[in-house]
């Protein structure tokens, strides 16, 4: 049957921004599907609401503690992982972001944090996970990326270029790791998750759903079941891609006037 194909019983997922969000989602829609979770984050409280959803689909889940920018950390998620289901099949490097900011007011440092935090953290998360599921059955990783990668938009300089960067190391990653390991992206388009409804009052949304040729913003959901198929073997021959999830926009969607120069 074509929907078994979309089924994760028994496989393991780990996913780092799991407390919320897209990452929430990705886990809980794994969960659904049968598979172990490992939820990581900052937040130890977010991370154990999401793994207690998840246990509620009848899935074994745990919550990991992990600051991705600390190396120690992503150490300590990846041996906790091994140490209690023994396999890691899935990983979600969800964990980044960055805020809009003129870029002649983005600092040296401000660039690096963004690149680092988006591109280098998935780098070194996926070092770690890839010989597990080499020594096992092959795996898949999804990277979170953006529209923002792509699309020309003031204000976003530093995310832009690094979540361009997430695209490009997923394109080489999926071509060094194949056939076993499989790694593709989302570029994710404006969803209505806690990072963005800061900038939503009414007006803002409305123009940024008049902007979106699919009349509206994304959900947590349109992200989740786009994952679950580039994890799932419904996607076993898809390798190096990044797949545009962002309601058709092929120019921004961000309401707001450019910065002056």
């Amino acid at each position: 049957m074509l929907m078994d194909r979309f089924k994760l019983d028994g496989k393991v997922a780990l996913v780092t921004g799991a407390g919320r969000g897209i990452g929430q989602g990705c886990a809980l829609a794994f969960a659904e599907a049968g598979a172990h979770v490992v939820c990581s984050a900052r937040t130890p409280a977010q991370i154990e609401e999401t793994a207690e959803r998840a246990r509620a689909f009848g899935v074994e889940a745990m919550a990991v503690p992990c600051d991705v920018s600390d190396s120690a950390a992503l150490d300590n998620v990846v041996a906790s992982a091994m140490k209690r289901f023994g396999r890691i099949d899935i990983l979600v490097n969800n964990a980044g972001g960055s805020p809009p900011r003129p870029a002649l007011e983005t600092s040296e440092d401000m660039f690096n944090r963004a690149f680092q935090f988006n591109v280098t953290t998935a780098m070194n998360l996926t070092r770690g996970v890839v010989p597990h599921m080499l020594d096992g059955e092959g795996g898949a990783v999804v990277n979170i990326s953006s529209a923002a990668g792509r699309l020309a938009q003031s204000g976003f300089a530093a995310y832009g270029t690094a979540k361009a960067a997430l695209s490009a190391l997923t394109r080489l990653l999926g071509q060094e790791f194949a056939p076993r390991v499989r790694v593709n992206a989302i570029a994710v388009g404006s969803v209505a998750t806690s990072a963005l409804l800061p900038f939503l009052e009414d007006e803002t949304r409305r123009k940024m759903e008049a902007l979106t040729p699919m009349a509206r913003l994304g959900e947590v959901e349109d992200i989740a079941l786009a994952a679950l198929y580039l994890a799932s073997p419904a996607s076993s021959w898809v390798t190096g891609k990044i797949f545009e999830v962002d309601g058709g926009t092929e120019s921004t969607n961000w309401p707001f006037d450019a910065p002056s120069v």
